[in-house]
């Protein structure tokens, strides 16, 4: 057990350091370079050795990261792990301060799909990217604050008796952010002179941010035998760390070993650093190109014997809410990854993917869950079904199953961790 508490330690670290999708890429990147990956850089050419360790970036919040196989990938394929580095988030609406009297509040948008009632009430921090003019130059930073500096307060019951039979909270009117209730008045302009000084820097120097809000409070453990994790991002974070701790270690192989790791899943994936862009296609293809003069029918047939894992949390079995699931597709938290299927494909699963899957679990004695909706609830969706059908590769989607998708603090298992890591680390290491 140290060994599965030393990789939930590692999970919960990465999740505190990654508020953004910018700090998710910038942790992923650090990781990857302690352990010797190469940058590239899309813009120039790229001269790749078999066997060897790279990774390229996009819009500082998406990232791809291989290790050349040994072999032509036209004759072994690749081997692809793929998840996602953005989480529903407050984004802060940069010129909408409004003072009143000694009160300075912020208006947000709001970033994907979370369950808005949970972030009432709670210690927010602010993270993102500032761009800055420095001397001529173009520079990018990422903020992040130490501590709390903001709260969307409730309402008193007293003012809304009604409240425990259900709020509906406008996003403009109710979610503003109150930054500051000082007993000075605060002057327009104060946000943009706090990130300066976080940054370090001239607020005349600031450019466009990207900043967002956030839970401070750090993932922590829960449940009496410690079996459970609570935390901010869990969606998609565990995966994205799962994919990374397969692939570190992964090591030559004859194909080549890939994790993708896009921005935007939550917002449609329909974004240049998101699974609906070339980004993926584009590096993969760059890969044969290193090694051929033109792709001629090598893409093809590369991709023809590929293979991809869509990795996504899953929905859990709610056990306040039973009626919610299918009772023959109701995976429970500890009990292993999930395999996730939908008939209109909204998840990328076939009966083949699955089974394939299945099999290496099985192999690697891994206990291994199917989820599929009640027929009367509409799915979510993924990277997969974007990423399969523009790249022409098989693809299953799996997760781990987790409690409060889309909350502030969401909740999964310890051992669901460990073994999805394990089934991962399997993928890479051996042929399908």
């Amino acid at each position: 057990m140290d060994q599965i508490y030393a990789l939930t330690d590692d999970l919960l670290s990465f999740i505190n350091k990654s508020a953004t999708a910018f700090h998710a890429a910038a942790a992923l990147i650090q990781s990857l370079e302690k352990e010797g990956f190469q940058a590239l850089q899309e813009d120039e050419h790229w001269s790749l050795k078999p066997g060897h360790k790279y990774y390229v970036t996009r819009n500082s919040s998406a990232v791809v990261a291989f290790i050349t196989g040994t072999e032509d990938p036209a004759e072994t394929g690749f081997k692809i792990i793929g998840a996602h580095t953005d989480s529903p988030l407050f984004k802060i609406k940069n010129e909408s301060e409004t003072i009143s009297g000694n009160y300075l509040k912020l208006g947000v948008e709001v970033y994907g799909g979370p369950i808005i009632n949970t972030w009432l009430d709670r210690e927010l921090s602010l993270a993102g990217r500032v761009m800055i003019s420095e001397k001529g130059r173009t520079l990018q930073r990422l903020i992040k604050t130490k501590r709390p500096v903001a709260v969307i307060p409730n309402l008193a019951i007293h003012m809304n008796r009604e409240v425990n039979k259900g709020v509906e909270l406008n996003k403009q009117s109710h979610l503003p952010a109150i930054f500051s209730a000082s007993g000075q008045d605060p002057e327009k302009g104060a946000l943009r002179r706090f990130v300066a000084k976080e940054v370090g820097t001239h607020p005349e120097n600031i450019g466009e941010m990207d900043l967002f809000l956030f839970d401070s409070t750090p993932g922590m453990y829960a449940g009496m035998e410690t079996e459970l994790i609570t935390a901010g991002r869990l969606d998609n974070l565990a995966m994205c760390h799962a994919a990374l701790k397969a692939l570190l270690p992964a090591g030559k192989k004859p194909w080549t070993s890939v994790a993708v790791f896009y921005d935007n899943e939550e917002v449609g994936s329909q974004t240049l650093q998101g699974a609906g862009s070339f980004f993926l296609k584009e590096t993969l293809q760059r890969i044969l190109l290193s090694e051929k003069e033109t792709l001629s029918d090598s893409w093809y047939r590369a991709a023809a014997r590929s293979f991809m894992i869509s990795a996504d949390m899953a929905h859990a079995l709610h056990p306040n809410y039973a009626e919610k699931h299918d009772p023959d597709y109701a995976p429970r938290v500890n009990k292993g990854p999930v395999i996730k299927l939908n008939a209109n494909f909204r998840y990328a699963t076939t009966a083949e993917t699955a089974f394939r899957f299945e099999q290496l679990c099985k192999e690697e004695k891994i206990p291994c869950q199917k989820m599929t909706n009640r027929s009367d609830i509409p799915s979510g969706s993924t990277i997969g079904p974007v990423s399969s059908s523009s790249l022409g590769i098989k693809t299953v989607d799996v997760g781990n199953p987790m409690w409060a998708m889309h909350s502030i603090r969401e909740t999964a298992g310890v051992i669901d961790h460990n073994l999805m890591t394990q089934a991962f680390t399997a993928f890479y290491s051996r042929s399908l």
